[in-house]
């Protein structure tokens, strides 16, 4: 459990988290802005993939507009799965059944490579309880864009309030903040580099599993050159305009 994620309990728990919760056998994870009083801020396609309804598969082919459910909201927040954008929902809804885990701020090298699986935890520091809340206030008011699978994710939402850091528009290759996302390239990366390897019968395992890591590193948050703060005023303005 160590090696995937950091498990918390509810007592725990602070405002201004970056919260998350696995689905489907760890295939992905829901992401979020734990508020206080038991709720949480959080940006989904409004495919019920909050409670684990999809795989990744799933996102890449989805049209929002062909789901239609019949269910009853929420007692406690009102919420449904069928929300989509920016939403606030409980902490119940948010989890739906799974465990609850804490994405790690700041962490040393040594630390963020030991995680196998990406989206976990970043290099890079966190803003303070206040400026993290005050992110997710207002998007929470304004919207976030467009919910992307690769580009514009909820892990993205959560990581921006959580930092203030947005991916350059100039960048060359535009992918967003997700560790999740990023890691999935760097797989496909490291498969591809360990294949060749054993072509040449060298050792690809090992070979592979080093690329992997060092994917992983130099396209986490706390080490890209693509990627600058942006104020949440900014940056709701610049949406608005598109």
């Amino acid at each position: 459990m160590g090696l995937l994620s950091n498990k918390i309990d509810i007592e725990q728990l602070n405002p201004g988290d970056h919260i998350y919760s696995w689905r489907q056998s760890y295939i992905y994870a829901h992401h979020g802005i734990y508020v206080g009083l038991g709720m949480v801020i959080h940006f989904t396609s409004g495919a019920g993939q909050e409670i684990g309804r999809t795989t990744i598969l799933d996102h890449l082919s989805f049209s929002s507009s062909s789901f239609h459910a019949t269910e009853i909201p929420c007692p406690t927040c009102n919420h449904k799965t069928s929300s989509d954008g920016v939403i606030a929902s409980c902490l119940s809804c948010f989890l739906s059944g799974n465990h609850l885990c804490r994405f790690e701020y700041g962490v040393s090298i040594p630390y963020f490579l030991g995680k196998v699986q990406g989206g976990t935890c970043t290099l890079a520091p966190s803003d303070s309880e206040a400026d993290v809340l005050h992110h997710a206030y207002l998007l929470l008011e304004n919207g976030f864009g467009r919910y992307d699978t690769v580009n514009n994710n909820c892990e993205d939402f959560a990581i921006y309030c959580k930092t203030g850091l947005q991916v350059d528009m100039s960048s060359r290759t535009r992918v967003g903040l997700s560790g999740q996302a990023l890691s999935f390239f760097s797989v496909t990366g490291s498969i591809i580099s360990a294949l060749r390897f054993i072509s040449t019968k060298c050792a690809g395992m090992p070979i592979g599993c080093a690329m992997y890591c060092f994917g992983r590193y130099v396209t986490d948050i706390g080490v890209r050159s693509d990627v600058s703060k942006v104020p949440v005023e900014k940056l709701i303005a610049e949406m608005k305009m598109k």
